[in-house]
């Protein structure tokens, strides 16, 4: 299932795009068999320190505007 990227949601689409391409065990998770390339959502909201309901909600284009500091993380 692919989604199309609107305009509502750039932020949603750039953030599933670069978690996909970072590598789990360069951020020291477990180098085991992952459905799909990257890192699951939850290390980003646990890298990220935000909760990772908030981090599926900005991929989803429903979590709000994020601050400067979140984005940073």
């Amino acid at each position: 299932m692919s989604e199309t990227v609107t305009a509502e949601n750039l932020l949603g689409a750039y953030l599933r795009d670069r978690r996909t391409r970072l590598d789990a065990a360069a951020f020291g998770f477990a180098g085991s068999r992952r459905r799909t390339p990257g890192l699951r959502r939850e290390e980003v909201a646990q890298r990220a320190n935000i909760s990772p309901t908030w981090y599926t909600w900005l991929e989803q284009g429903r979590g709000g505007a994020p601050s400067a500091d979140v984005l940073d993380r």
